[in-house]
């Protein structure tokens, strides 16, 4: 009697550890993503000229937890489409970066360039009213 009752405490403990291990496991792979996220860096660049859209574009990133490391403006403000440049292999950074603004795949351009040390260029064109972020924030 005492060998049954310490198998089924022995089965029991196994069941339960296995479940809390895999509620961790799933809490742990929701954290590295998180993670993974938040390491994508990003400059944004105003290529329309609009005084101001640059920095309310660089907010709506900050705040879903993209780390945008540098704001200026593109060498021109003659930009129509809002063009992200994926500067590394990591192309689904662009993707995602995309989809959050509402952007297309085709506004994806790939640029590999080892020399620069972020992963996706957004310069912001004249569509800029069309953007998800700033469509809410300049209405």
């Amino acid at each position: 009697m005492i060998i049954i009752l310490t198998l089924i405490i022995i089965s029991l403990g196994y069941i339960t550890f296995g479940k809390v291990s895999t509620l961790f496991e799933d809490s742990n792979e929701e954290l590295l993503n998180d993670i993974a996220k938040s390491k994508m860096q990003v400059e944004v660049l105003n290529g329309c000229g609009a005084s101001g859209v640059a920095d309310k574009l660089t907010e709506f990133l900050r705040s879903n937890k993209i780390d945008v490391v540098n704001l200026g403006n593109y060498r021109s403000f003659e930009i129509e489409n809002s063009i992200i440049i994926s500067r590394n292999d990591n192309i689904k950074n662009a993707e995602r970066l995309a989809e959050l603004v509402g952007l297309g795949e085709s506004s994806i351009i790939k640029q590999t360039n080892p020399d620069y040390l972020l992963d996706v260029t957004f310069i912001l064109g004249k569509d800029y009213r069309k953007l998800v972020p700033l469509n809410k924030r300049l209405n």
